[in-house]
């Protein structure tokens, strides 16, 4: 029962939660369009990855103190989470762009030169997930999200 009791993970869940589902709304205030696989997709304004780790390391700031060493660990792992998310899995998103466009513009020279079967797009190829990471300013938004969510939480 201890489980339904643990603030930090809460916490965590919450920002998870919160983030994915701002995402849609966020999404369509700049393209007009609503966009339901937001909900689960990864990266994107703000970052869920960040939201979750600053709220787990918010949670037991409250409840174990800044002085503690499940602080440490959790400022830790949310140090190295939000570095990846900006980071390696930026750069990663950013190679499955350049592939998908050899992808594509190979496909177009294979149509035109060989009369490719006309197939639908979808059973042609499938594109390399390009959204993997985040923006710096998408994981401070993710981050910022998850302390001020958490210390919302902690006043119930």
């Amino acid at each position: 029962m201890e489980l339904f009791t643990n603030f930090p993970l809460w916490a965590a869940l919450a920002a998870i939660g919160f983030a994915q589902f701002i995402k849609v709304p966020l999404q369509f205030f700049v393209t007009k369009k609503i966009d339901w696989s937001l909900l689960t997709s990864t990266g994107g304004m703000p970052s869920s990855h960040s939201a979750a780790v600053t709220a787990l390391t918010t949670g037991i700031a409250l409840e174990q103190g800044m002085g503690s060493p499940f602080f440490a660990i959790s400022t830790v792992f949310a140090v190295i989470v939000m570095f990846d998310a900006s980071g390696v899995r930026r750069h990663a998103g950013e190679q499955a762009t350049v592939l998908n466009k050899l992808v594509a513009d190979f496909q177009k020279f294979a149509e035109e030169a060989m009369l490719w079967p006309k197939l639908d797009e979808k059973q042609k190829r499938a594109d390399l997930k390009e959204l993997l990471g985040h923006k710096p300013i998408e994981v401070f938004f993710g981050g910022l999200s998850g302390i001020l969510l958490t210390l919302l939480l902690s006043l119930f």
